[in-house]
Protein backbone atom coordinates (compact mmCIF):
# COMPACT_ATOMS: atom_id res chain seq x y z
CA UNK A 1 0.00 0.00 0.00
CA UNK A 2 2.67 2.54 1.03
CA UNK A 3 4.76 1.88 -2.09
CA UNK A 4 1.74 2.30 -4.37
CA UNK A 5 1.04 5.61 -2.66
CA UNK A 6 4.66 6.63 -3.29
CA UNK A 7 4.19 5.94 -7.02
CA UNK A 8 1.15 8.21 -7.08
CA UNK A 9 2.97 10.93 -5.13
CA UNK A 10 5.87 10.95 -7.59
CA UNK A 11 3.42 11.69 -10.41
CA UNK A 12 2.40 15.11 -9.11
CA UNK A 13 4.16 18.29 -10.36
CA UNK A 14 5.16 19.38 -6.85
CA UNK A 15 7.44 16.35 -6.51
CA UNK A 16 8.36 15.79 -10.16
CA UNK A 17 12.05 15.96 -11.03
CA UNK A 18 12.96 19.38 -12.44
CA UNK A 19 15.80 17.83 -14.46
CA UNK A 20 13.98 18.34 -17.76
CA UNK A 21 13.95 22.09 -17.07
CA UNK A 22 17.42 22.76 -15.69
CA UNK A 23 19.19 20.59 -18.26
CA UNK A 24 17.96 22.95 -21.00
CA UNK A 25 20.18 25.70 -19.60
CA UNK A 26 23.95 26.08 -19.29
CA UNK A 27 24.57 25.26 -15.64
CA UNK A 28 28.30 24.61 -15.99
CA UNK A 29 29.78 28.05 -16.69
CA UNK A 30 33.55 28.01 -16.01
CA UNK A 31 33.10 24.46 -14.68
CA UNK A 32 32.41 25.80 -11.16
CA UNK A 33 28.96 24.24 -10.69
CA UNK A 34 29.59 21.29 -8.39
CA UNK A 35 26.07 20.06 -7.63
CA UNK A 36 22.62 20.97 -8.91
CA UNK A 37 20.41 18.09 -7.79
CA UNK A 38 20.71 18.11 -4.01
CA UNK A 39 19.07 20.06 -1.22
CA UNK A 40 21.09 23.10 -2.28
CA UNK A 41 23.17 23.74 -5.38
CA UNK A 42 26.91 24.16 -4.88
CA UNK A 43 28.92 26.65 -6.89
CA UNK A 44 32.67 26.82 -6.37
CA UNK A 45 34.19 30.20 -5.62
CA UNK A 46 36.45 30.35 -8.66
CA UNK A 47 40.05 29.43 -8.04
CA UNK A 48 39.43 28.14 -4.49
CA UNK A 49 38.19 25.04 -2.67
CA UNK A 50 35.33 27.05 -1.17
CA UNK A 51 31.78 26.99 -2.48
CA UNK A 52 28.47 28.77 -2.08
CA UNK A 53 25.41 26.69 -1.28
CA UNK A 54 22.26 28.16 -2.83
CA UNK A 55 18.61 27.23 -2.43
CA UNK A 56 15.09 28.68 -2.69
CA UNK A 57 12.03 27.49 -0.81
CA UNK A 58 8.43 28.20 0.07
CA UNK A 59 5.37 26.03 0.72
CA UNK A 60 2.38 28.26 -0.14
CA UNK A 61 -0.20 25.86 1.30
CA UNK A 62 1.46 26.24 4.71
CA UNK A 63 1.49 30.04 4.40
CA UNK A 64 -2.18 30.10 3.38
CA UNK A 65 -3.04 28.05 6.46
CA UNK A 66 -0.91 30.14 8.84
CA UNK A 67 1.16 33.00 7.34
CA UNK A 68 3.41 33.31 10.39
CA UNK A 69 4.20 29.61 10.80
CA UNK A 70 4.35 29.00 7.04
CA UNK A 71 6.85 31.82 6.55
CA UNK A 72 8.98 30.57 9.43
CA UNK A 73 8.96 27.18 7.72
CA UNK A 74 10.15 28.64 4.42
CA UNK A 75 13.17 30.17 6.13
CA UNK A 76 13.84 27.02 8.14
CA UNK A 77 13.73 24.81 5.05
CA UNK A 78 16.41 26.86 3.30
CA UNK A 79 18.46 26.55 6.50
CA UNK A 80 18.06 22.75 6.41
CA UNK A 81 18.83 22.48 2.71
CA UNK A 82 22.08 24.39 3.10
CA UNK A 83 23.07 22.51 6.26
CA UNK A 84 22.50 19.16 4.50
CA UNK A 85 25.38 19.93 2.12
CA UNK A 86 27.75 20.73 4.99
CA UNK A 87 27.68 24.48 4.36
CA UNK A 88 26.99 27.06 7.06
CA UNK A 89 23.85 29.15 6.32
CA UNK A 90 24.78 32.83 6.08
CA UNK A 91 21.87 34.94 4.87
CA UNK A 92 18.61 35.08 2.95
CA UNK A 93 16.89 37.21 0.38
CA UNK A 94 13.15 37.13 -0.25
CA UNK A 95 10.42 37.86 -2.77
CA UNK A 96 7.06 38.43 -1.10
CA UNK A 97 4.40 37.37 -3.61
CA UNK A 98 0.84 38.19 -2.53
CA UNK A 99 -2.52 39.39 -3.78
CA UNK A 100 -4.06 42.85 -3.43
CA UNK A 101 -2.72 44.46 -0.21
CA UNK A 102 -5.68 46.85 -0.16
CA UNK A 103 -7.78 43.92 0.99
CA UNK A 104 -7.51 43.52 4.79
CA UNK A 105 -7.10 39.74 4.65
CA UNK A 106 -4.19 40.03 2.20
CA UNK A 107 -2.48 42.77 4.21
CA UNK A 108 -2.92 40.54 7.26
CA UNK A 109 -1.12 37.74 5.42
CA UNK A 110 1.75 40.06 4.51
CA UNK A 111 2.19 41.39 8.06
CA UNK A 112 2.17 37.93 9.65
CA UNK A 113 4.49 36.59 6.97
CA UNK A 114 7.05 39.32 7.65
CA UNK A 115 6.83 38.58 11.37
CA UNK A 116 7.45 34.89 10.72
CA UNK A 117 10.48 35.59 8.53
CA UNK A 118 11.85 38.01 11.11
CA UNK A 119 11.48 35.58 14.01
CA UNK A 120 13.12 32.74 12.09
CA UNK A 121 16.04 34.84 10.95
CA UNK A 122 16.73 36.12 14.45
CA UNK A 123 16.74 32.70 16.11
CA UNK A 124 18.69 30.99 13.32
CA UNK A 125 21.21 33.86 13.13
CA UNK A 126 20.42 34.02 9.44
CA UNK A 127 19.84 37.65 8.41
CA UNK A 128 17.83 39.11 5.53
CA UNK A 129 20.24 41.03 3.30
CA UNK A 130 17.93 41.93 0.41
CA UNK A 131 14.44 41.36 -0.94
CA UNK A 132 11.53 42.66 -2.96
CA UNK A 133 7.76 42.34 -3.26
CA UNK A 134 5.32 41.35 -5.97
CA UNK A 135 1.79 42.41 -5.07
CA UNK A 136 -1.66 42.57 -6.70
CA UNK A 137 -1.24 39.04 -8.07
CA UNK A 138 -4.86 38.17 -8.80
CA UNK A 139 -7.02 36.70 -11.56
CA UNK A 140 -10.67 37.74 -11.63
CA UNK A 141 -10.34 38.97 -8.06
CA UNK A 142 -8.88 35.67 -6.81
CA UNK A 143 -5.46 36.06 -5.21
CA UNK A 144 -2.60 33.65 -5.69
CA UNK A 145 -1.61 31.57 -2.70
CA UNK A 146 0.61 33.69 -0.43
CA UNK A 147 4.18 32.89 -1.50
CA UNK A 148 7.02 34.53 0.44
CA UNK A 149 9.81 32.85 -1.54
CA UNK A 150 13.05 32.59 0.42
CA UNK A 151 16.47 32.35 -1.20
CA UNK A 152 19.24 31.15 1.10
CA UNK A 153 23.01 31.23 0.71
CA UNK A 154 25.65 29.44 2.76
CA UNK A 155 29.40 28.90 2.69
CA UNK A 156 31.21 25.58 2.41
CA UNK A 157 34.83 26.22 3.35
CA UNK A 158 36.20 22.93 1.97
CA UNK A 159 34.60 21.23 -1.02
CA UNK A 160 36.30 17.95 -0.16
CA UNK A 161 34.02 17.74 2.89
CA UNK A 162 30.73 18.31 1.10
CA UNK A 163 27.93 15.79 1.55
CA UNK A 164 25.86 14.37 -1.29
CA UNK A 165 22.13 13.70 -1.22
CA UNK A 166 22.45 10.30 -2.94
CA UNK A 167 23.24 7.00 -1.27
CA UNK A 168 26.86 5.95 -1.69
CA UNK A 169 27.40 2.40 -0.44
CA UNK A 170 25.44 -0.86 -0.14
CA UNK A 171 24.75 -1.79 3.51
CA UNK A 172 25.11 1.79 4.77
CA UNK A 173 22.76 2.26 7.73
CA UNK A 174 19.96 4.84 7.38
CA UNK A 175 18.81 7.01 10.29
CA UNK A 176 16.29 9.79 10.74
CA UNK A 177 17.25 12.79 12.86
CA UNK A 178 14.31 14.46 14.58
CA UNK A 179 10.96 13.53 16.08
CA UNK A 180 8.22 11.87 14.04
CA UNK A 181 4.83 13.25 15.09
CA UNK A 182 2.78 12.01 12.13
CA UNK A 183 1.53 15.45 11.11
CA UNK A 184 -0.51 15.08 7.91
CA UNK A 185 -2.51 18.33 8.00
CA UNK A 186 -1.60 20.55 5.01
CA UNK A 187 0.60 17.76 3.59
CA UNK A 188 0.78 16.60 -0.02
CA UNK A 189 -0.47 13.20 1.14
CA UNK A 190 -3.60 14.80 2.57
CA UNK A 191 -4.18 16.83 -0.60
CA UNK A 192 -3.36 14.19 -3.22
CA UNK A 193 -4.25 10.86 -1.60
CA UNK A 194 -6.90 11.65 1.01
CA UNK A 195 -8.35 14.41 -1.22
CA UNK A 196 -9.21 16.47 1.86
CA UNK A 197 -6.81 19.44 1.76
CA UNK A 198 -6.69 21.44 4.99
CA UNK A 199 -6.58 25.21 5.18
CA UNK A 200 -5.48 25.20 8.81
CA UNK A 201 -2.84 23.65 11.04
CA UNK A 202 0.42 23.40 9.05
CA UNK A 203 3.29 21.50 10.70
CA UNK A 204 4.78 23.37 13.64
CA UNK A 205 8.29 24.82 13.36
CA UNK A 206 10.53 24.74 16.43
CA UNK A 207 13.32 27.12 15.52
CA UNK A 208 15.60 26.07 18.37
CA UNK A 209 15.32 22.45 17.20
CA UNK A 210 16.01 23.56 13.61
CA UNK A 211 19.17 25.30 14.76
CA UNK A 212 20.34 22.38 16.92
CA UNK A 213 19.75 19.78 14.23
CA UNK A 214 21.37 21.93 11.55
CA UNK A 215 24.48 22.37 13.68
CA UNK A 216 24.54 18.64 14.47
CA UNK A 217 24.33 17.67 10.80
CA UNK A 218 27.04 20.14 9.80
CA UNK A 219 29.31 18.70 12.50
CA UNK A 220 28.76 15.16 11.18
CA UNK A 221 29.55 16.25 7.63
CA UNK A 222 32.62 18.24 8.64
CA UNK A 223 33.92 15.18 10.51
CA UNK A 224 33.14 13.07 7.42
CA UNK A 225 31.09 10.73 9.59
CA UNK A 226 28.24 10.24 7.11
CA UNK A 227 27.99 9.39 3.41
CA UNK A 228 24.66 11.00 2.46
CA UNK A 229 22.24 13.55 3.91
CA UNK A 230 18.85 14.91 2.90
CA UNK A 231 16.22 16.92 4.74
CA UNK A 232 12.61 15.72 4.92
CA UNK A 233 10.06 18.13 3.49
CA UNK A 234 7.31 17.87 0.82
CA UNK A 235 5.89 14.37 0.66
CA UNK A 236 7.52 13.16 3.86
CA UNK A 237 10.09 10.49 4.70
CA UNK A 238 9.37 7.97 1.95
CA UNK A 239 9.62 10.58 -0.80
CA UNK A 240 12.90 11.86 0.69
CA UNK A 241 14.30 8.30 0.75
CA UNK A 242 13.40 7.88 -2.92
CA UNK A 243 15.20 11.15 -3.68
CA UNK A 244 18.33 9.74 -2.01
CA UNK A 245 18.20 6.66 -4.25
CA UNK A 246 19.72 6.23 -7.71
CA UNK A 247 19.80 3.67 -10.50
CA UNK A 248 22.19 1.46 -8.55
CA UNK A 249 21.14 1.98 -4.93
CA UNK A 250 17.79 1.81 -3.14
CA UNK A 251 16.82 0.95 0.41
CA UNK A 252 15.20 -1.56 2.73
CA UNK A 253 12.87 0.25 5.11
CA UNK A 254 12.13 -0.75 8.70
CA UNK A 255 10.03 1.66 10.77
CA UNK A 256 9.48 -0.69 13.71
CA UNK A 257 11.62 1.45 16.05
CA UNK A 258 9.51 4.52 15.30
CA UNK A 259 6.34 2.51 15.84
CA UNK A 260 7.63 1.25 19.19
CA UNK A 261 7.79 4.85 20.43
CA UNK A 262 4.24 5.88 19.45
CA UNK A 263 0.95 4.72 17.95
CA UNK A 264 1.37 6.19 14.47
CA UNK A 265 0.17 4.44 11.32
CA UNK A 266 2.52 3.60 8.47
CA UNK A 267 1.09 6.51 6.45
CA UNK A 268 1.59 8.98 9.30
CA UNK A 269 5.22 7.92 9.62
CA UNK A 270 6.04 7.75 5.92
CA UNK A 271 4.16 10.77 4.54
CA UNK A 272 3.95 13.26 7.41
CA UNK A 273 5.71 16.58 6.90
CA UNK A 274 7.00 17.12 10.44
CA UNK A 275 9.72 19.75 10.43
CA UNK A 276 13.34 19.79 11.59
CA UNK A 277 14.17 16.31 10.26
CA UNK A 278 17.05 14.89 8.23
CA UNK A 279 17.87 11.50 6.77
CA UNK A 280 21.47 10.33 6.93
CA UNK A 281 23.31 7.23 5.68
CA UNK A 282 26.62 6.01 7.07
CA UNK A 283 28.99 3.08 7.31
CA UNK A 284 27.80 0.54 9.93
CA UNK A 285 31.18 0.89 11.65
CA UNK A 286 30.33 4.54 12.41
CA UNK A 287 26.95 3.85 14.05
CA UNK A 288 28.14 3.55 17.66
CA UNK A 289 30.04 6.82 17.43
CA UNK A 290 27.02 8.47 15.81
CA UNK A 291 24.78 7.36 18.68
CA UNK A 292 27.26 8.75 21.22
CA UNK A 293 27.27 12.11 19.45
CA UNK A 294 23.46 12.16 19.27
CA UNK A 295 23.14 11.34 22.97
CA UNK A 296 25.66 14.02 23.89
CA UNK A 297 23.80 16.63 21.80
CA UNK A 298 20.37 15.43 22.96
CA UNK A 299 19.32 14.76 19.36
CA UNK A 300 16.57 12.26 18.52
CA UNK A 301 18.07 9.56 16.28
CA UNK A 302 16.28 6.44 15.00
CA UNK A 303 17.44 3.73 12.62
CA UNK A 304 14.98 3.16 9.76
CA UNK A 305 16.77 0.87 7.33
CA UNK A 306 19.78 0.21 5.15
CA UNK A 307 20.98 0.79 1.60
CA UNK A 308 20.47 -2.09 -0.85
CA UNK A 309 20.72 -2.60 -4.61
CA UNK A 310 18.31 -1.04 -7.08
CA UNK A 311 14.97 -1.38 -5.28
CA UNK A 312 12.78 -0.37 -2.36
CA UNK A 313 11.76 -3.08 0.10
CA UNK A 314 9.05 -2.48 2.69
CA UNK A 315 6.70 -4.92 4.44
CA UNK A 316 7.50 -7.73 1.98
CA UNK A 317 6.66 -5.48 -0.98
CA UNK A 318 9.17 -4.10 -3.47
CA UNK A 319 9.51 -1.57 -6.27
CA UNK A 320 12.34 -1.13 -8.75
CA UNK A 321 14.02 2.27 -8.42
CA UNK A 322 14.43 2.59 -12.19
CA UNK A 323 10.64 2.43 -12.67
CA UNK A 324 10.09 5.21 -10.13
CA UNK A 325 12.80 7.37 -11.67
CA UNK A 326 11.17 7.05 -15.09
CA UNK A 327 7.85 8.17 -13.65
CA UNK A 328 9.41 11.08 -11.77
CA UNK A 329 11.78 12.37 -14.47
CA UNK A 330 9.41 12.25 -17.45
CA UNK A 331 6.34 13.88 -15.90
CA UNK A 332 7.11 17.52 -16.75
CA UNK A 333 8.35 16.71 -20.24
CA UNK A 334 5.11 14.87 -20.99
CA UNK A 335 3.01 17.75 -19.67
CA UNK A 336 4.80 20.57 -21.46
CA UNK A 337 6.31 19.10 -24.64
Amino acid sequence: MALEILKKMLEIPDLASKKWIYEQYDSQVMNDTIAINGDASLVRIHGTQKALALTTDCTPRYVEADPLMGSMQAVAETYRNISATGAKPLAITNCLNFGNPQKPEIMGQIIRSIRGITEACKILDYPVVSGNVSLYNETDGQAILPTPAIGGVGLLKDLSKRCAIKFKNIDDEIFVIGENFGHLSCSLYEREILKTPSQTNPPAVDLMIEKKHGEFVRHLISAQSINACHDISDGGMLVALFEMSNLELGFELDISLIKSKNTLTDEEILFSEDQGRYLIALDPKQVKELQKKADKSNVCLVRIGKVIEKKILFNNNSLEIIDLIKINETLLEKKFS
